[in-house]
C-alpha cells in the first residue's frame, strides 16, 4: 500500500467547478483513501490531495503516482501539480510499547 500525497494548485476553474467545490468543502478531510480527499484554501487556489493506492511487489514510487494522478483526474478539476510525495506503507515499522518489568 502507498500513501500519494499531492500537493497542487487549481489551474482555470470554470464558475461550476468553483461552486461544486465550496458546496463540498465542508465534506473534505484529510484521509488517504483510494478515491482521493482534497483539503484546500478559501480561495480555491492550492490543495493538498491525499490518496491510498494498492500495492503489487513489484510497485515503486512511479507506479504508485501514476494510480494517484488517475485518481486526481477522475475527479475532473483542472490543476496544476507542484509536489508530490509517496510513501510506501510495506516500508513502515511499527514500535509497540512493551511493558518493561
Amino acid at each position: 500500500m502507498f500513501r500519494v500525497t499531492i500537493r497542487g494548485t487549481f489551474a482555470g476553474l470554470s464558475d461550476a467547478d468553483r461552486a461544486a467545490l465550496r458546496t463540498a468543502a465542508d465534506s473534505f478531510g484529510a484521509a488517504f483513501t483510494e478515491a482521493g480527499t482534497f483539503t484546500c484554501d478559501s480561495s480555491l487556489s492550492a490543495f493538498t490531495f491525499r490518496c491510498q493506492v494498492p500495492a503489487d511487489p513489484e510497485d515503486g514510487d512511479q507506479e504508485a503516482t501514476q494510480r494517484a494522478i488517475a485518481a486526481l483526474d477522475a475527479h475532473g478539476y483542472p490543476y496544476r501539480i507542484l509536489r508530490v510525495a509517496v510513501t510506501d506503507m510495506r516500508d513502515i515499522k511499527i514500535r509497540r510499547k512493551g511493558r518493561r518489568r
